[in-house]
């Protein structure tokens, strides 16, 4: 299991079902963070890793405000044409700090190219891979301020996301980008304790619907 620290300066994990007022989750979903790691060591293909666990735990509490900005409408509608914009109020969190958890021990990809072992080629020895645009978690607009492998701290505490059947946070782990229809979500609990590396049958596994 590998875990990485990820901060960011400004960011929103907007939560699925927000329509006009654009509420964030506190922490990003496992959807978010494996689409996050899949940009950072440069891979295009979303099923590519299918099968890997992964989950984000909160370093301190961050600051919320809300800002009003213009959103688009209609997903299908092309970027720009008339009528297809709107303003909404949205959530934004600062200061973000995080521990991202990782485990391949599942990926479909097999041991020799998981993606805990590319995720590791990208932070140790950038020049061997290949990608493209800026880093981000969330909006693309969000970029990451720093990603480096998380050193334990046995006094640092913080919120973890678990799963937990009846969890009080339901979050996706696979999304579906034009509808809704094949998103698949879990549920789990955010939970309180020393920011260890967290029992792997209690982290999301990234699957897409059957």
């Amino acid at each position: 299991m590998t875990g990485l620290y990820v901060s960011i300066p400004i960011a929103c994990f907007r939560k699925g079902l927000a329509r006009e007022f654009l509420e964030t989750e506190d922490l990003p979903p496992p959807a978010t963070c494996y689409g996050f790691l899949l940009s950072l060591v440069g891979e295009t293909d979303r099923k590519r890793h299918i099968g890997c666990r992964v989950t984000a735990g909160l370093l301190r509490a961050t600051e919320r405000s809300v800002v009003l900005r213009t959103v688009w409408r209609v997903k299908k509608t092309p970027l720009g044409s008339p009528g297809n914009t709107r303003p909404d109020y949205q959530q934004l969190l600062t200061g973000v700090e995080l521990v991202m958890w990782l485990d391949a021990s599942e990926d479909v990809a097999g041991d020799d190219i998981n993606l805990e072992k590319r995720v590791r080629v990208a932070l140790e020895t950038p020049e061997k891979i290949t990608r493209f645009g800026g880093l981000s978690l969330g909006e693309s607009t969000h970029l990451v301020d720093e990603v480096k492998v998380f050193a334990p701290d046995a006094s640092a505490k913080g919120r973890t996301f678990l799963l937990a059947e009846r969890g009080r946070m339901t979050l996706p782990v696979w999304v579906d980008h034009v509808g809704s229809k094949g998103t698949r979500y879990v549920t789990g609990d955010l939970v309180d304790g020393l920011l260890t590396e967290p029992p792997s049958e209690r982290m999301p596994q990234i699957r897409p619907p059957e």
